[in-house]
């Protein structure tokens, strides 16, 4: 009532004052008298002039209010709650607050009002919009619930089929919400093969709520579970299980088909932030698809924390779980490439990568000592994944995007400054699964990459060498591994998921870590 009392005039105990008719005029109480006394000396009220304007330039004044605000703006006299029940105030708040592209007014003739549309269905799910994590062990994911027409859609956000990194991502559909008439919204599951079925959302706490499907039967195929894999086979690795050779390969897949099938679209969700940008930063923060060996493409959001760059899944595998940190870059610590020849031999490179690491090394002992003052910078807990082979799994560096400062390791990577770009090739004998990558990189740096056994088990931090090829594109070599991972960007536009701040984006981050340990 506060914010109506001050655009009718009105305290928080008096509402708007009626205009008397004839016959009472002589009938006014002490109350009365003492509100004219009042005027006399204050003045005429605010609210007297809102109230007499026209009733076209109040729906234009309350189209432009929140919408939260209106229905107490309802309270305050009968004309504005008369008022309020225009479809043109309502259609610029679904516009405005949703970002609704539809035209409303046909839906309108449709039987379905605009206030109807924000009343029952916007506002009451609105909390659910954005990015968010599921609750799906080490494998994690990616969904973004969006207005879509009269529907507010959750889609499960997949990577390209392996290795086409820079194919446009998929999306596959997991619930909907819909007001089909004026009564209620309804919500749908459509996972499955046989149409949307009865579903149910639940807002367990702040940043978190749960689907539930009521009718699993539908999700069930007439051949069975190996029907069902076939079909979960080529939607998520776009071949058959024969077409995949590598033994280790088809273990994982069936793993991972076993593990989220059970699960039946009954999942938990967690908020997820993109990552706020900074003028300083090394190249535009987001959301990445990325080659991990034998793992497939997987998703990763980069982010900058001062002096370091941090990759964090969001997608993940038995080895290194989503909600891990894959990617830790010290931009303090720049590589200077030697010429082609010199590139092709992974000898020389790790000798340029080792003697940084052995440096940080150094002082992070010292400054444990207490010798030195001064932070090394990339030494905070990022864990990353890249497993190229059978049995561990690379991951893991962190570094903020500042500017690189010089460094006493080598001659190499701090005696000059790394030119604007440079010839870049693959060292012989290491892996990629891609193998059409960037032969101009702009800027090398020191980072570590996780790698680890089944299970997150014995992880252990490995020097690696971050590569940035433009804008959109970045390399990982995994030294250990003789391993490649090319990340390239996910450019789909994505709504209600910015970070209010940095410090919530920070806080998110730890919590996403602390959810798949």
């Amino acid at each position: 009532m506060a914010v109506c009392a001050r655009l009718c005039g009105v305290g928080h105990s008096r509402r708007c004052r009626r205009r008397k008719r004839p016959n009472q005029q002589g009938q006014a109480s002490d109350s009365d008298m003492e509100e004219e006394e009042e005027e006399r000396i204050v003045g005429p009220r605010p609210g007297d002039t809102l109230v007499e304007l026209p009733p076209e330039l109040l729906v234009e004044i309350f189209s432009l209010l929140p919408g939260t605000v209106l229905p107490n703006v309802a309270l305050v006299c009968k004309k504005f709650r008369h008022l309020l029940n225009t479809e043109t105030i309502w259609r610029r708040r679904c516009i405005d607050e949703f970002g609704m592209k539809e035209d409303l007014r046909k839906m309108e003739v449709g039987q379905v009002s605009s206030r109807d549309l924000y009343v029952k269905l916007l506002h009451p799910y609105r909390h659910i919009l954005g990015l968010w994590q599921p609750d799906i062990g080490p494998y994690g994911g990616l969904l973004n619930v969006v207005v879509d027409g009269l529907f507010i859609i959750g889609w499960m956000y997949l990577p390209p089929h392996d290795p086409r990194v820079e194919d446009p991502m998929r999306r596959r559909p997991l619930f909907r919400v819909h007001l089909w008439d004026n009564q209620k919204a309804t919500v749908e599951c459509m996972y499955g093969h046989k149409g949307p079925h009865k579903g149910d959302i639940q807002t367990v706490k702040k940043d978190e709520f749960s689907t539930k499907c009521n009718q699993t039967d539908h999700h069930r195929m007439p051949g069975g579970r190996q029907e069902e894999f076939r079909t979960w086979l080529e939607e998520e690795w776009g071949r058959t299980l024969e077409d995949i050779f590598h033994e280790h390969m088809q273990e994982l897949i069936l793993m991972k088909f076993i593990y989220t099938s059970q699960y039946d679209n009954c999942l938990t969700y967690r908020r997820i932030y993109l990552p706020p940008s900074m003028p300083s930063n090394l190249l535009q923060p987001g959301l990445f698809k990325g080659t991990y060996g034998s793992h497939g493409l997987e998703i990763v959001m980069l982010s900058f924390h001062g002096t370091s760059a941090r990759a964090t899944k969001l997608t993940g595998d038995p080895n290194v779980p989503a909600g891990q940190l894959t990617l830790d870059v010290d931009l303090r610590r720049p590589i200077i490439l030697p010429d082609l020849e010199q590139q092709c031999r992974i000898e020389k490179l790790s000798r340029l990568v080792i003697q940084v690491h052995e440096e940080v090394q150094r002082e992070a002992e010292q400054q444990a000592k207490g010798l030195v003052v001064t932070s090394s910078g990339g030494e905070d807990g990022c864990c990353s994944d890249a497993s190229r082979g059978e049995g561990m799994k690379a991951d893991g560096a962190c570094s903020d995007n500042c500017q690189p400062g010089p460094s006493s390791s080598s001659s190499s990577s701090s005696s000059s400054v790394p030119p604007e770009s440079q010839p870049f090739v693959l060292p012989v004998g290491v892996m990629a699964r891609n193998e059409v990558y960037p032969r101009t990189c702009r800027k090398c740096f020191y980072g570590t990459g996780l790698i680890a056994g089944h299970g997150f088990t014995s992880p252990e931090r490995t020097p690696g060498l971050f590569v940035l090829f433009d804008q959109d594109r970045f390399g990982f070599i995994w030294l250990e591994l003789k391993s490649f991972s090319l990340y390239s960007r996910l450019t789909d536009y994505l709504p209600h998921a910015h970070a209010p701040n940095m410090e919530r984006f920070e806080a998110m981050l730890h919590n996403m870590q602390s959810w798949t340990s």
